[in-house]
């Protein structure tokens, strides 16, 4: 498959995706882009903006809101770009369009799939490693699956000097592996995993952070090599999965 992972859209300081433009025109190498919105509720505001912060690479962007029948876009589509909010809502969604299974299809078969933050965790077998709050029933937490580990977008790593009582999120991946047998790789924002011809090498400026079941987690540097993360094998707690 040809995945690029973003953790986040926007780094501070800088506008929407420039950290990761030159990234994603590579990945494009001059196909043009549909832009999945669900996970935000303003799906032609959000796609304006998308289709903004990619000009200056020439990126040619078009949001499904503009296509009559979204799976048939997706069918002809050359490259999809998934984009982030809410993960419970955006996962709800590709189930009621059909696009779950479409989206599904073409990037198994070779279509280029750019994910950001929500859209980077349905690349993942379940949405369960995700920051979100379940605003919507998605009806049931199975998503793409395009990888077979979990990953956490905007990765915070716990403040030694903070006063705030509740879990860190270090605290919740523990907790999730608790009852999941899986790897959760966390890429702090600014960083992305770079998925291509069965290999997967972290990008960005900023690294991630690797939690494994019955394992201390460790931190991985950008151009680290984590091919072996796509042999991974996870088990979940529910049966759908």
């Amino acid at each position: 498959m040809n995945l690029l992972l973003l953790a986040n859209s926007t780094n501070h300081g800088l506008p929407m995706l420039a950290h990761a433009r030159r990234e994603i025109a590579s990945v494009l190498a001059g196909r043009r882009l549909l832009f999945v919105p669900y996970a935000l509720p303003a799906h032609d505001a959000y796609t304006a903006r998308v289709s903004e912060a990619l000009a200056p690479a020439g990126v040619v962007v078009r949001g499904l809101r503009l296509a009559e029948n979204p799976t048939a876009a997706v069918r002809t589509a050359e490259a999809v770009f998934v984009g982030g909010g809410n993960s419970f809502r955006l996962l709800r969604d590709l189930r009621r369009t059909g696009l779950l299974a479409a989206v599904g299809d073409r990037v198994r078969g070779g279509m280029p799939y750019i994910g950001s933050s929500a859209g980077t965790n349905m690349a993942c077998p379940t949405l369960r490693t995700t920051n979100d709050m379940p605003i919507v029933e998605p009806g049931g937490f199975a998503s793409f699956g395009f990888v077979p580990f979990q990953i956490n977008p905007h990765y915070l790593d716990p403040d030694p000097a903070s006063t705030h009582m509740g879990e860190t999120r270090e605290t919740r991946l523990r907790q999730f592996l608790e009852e999941n047998d899986a790897v959760v790789l966390a890429l702090r924002e600014g960083s992305w995993l770079r998925v291509q011809d069965g290999r997967a090498v972290l990008g960005g400026s900023t690294g991630a952070r690797v939690f494994r079941r019955g394992e201390e987690p460790y931190d991985v540097a950008p151009g680290a090599d984590l091919s072996f993360l796509l042999t991974m094998r996870p088990r979940y707690d529910a049966p759908e999965m």
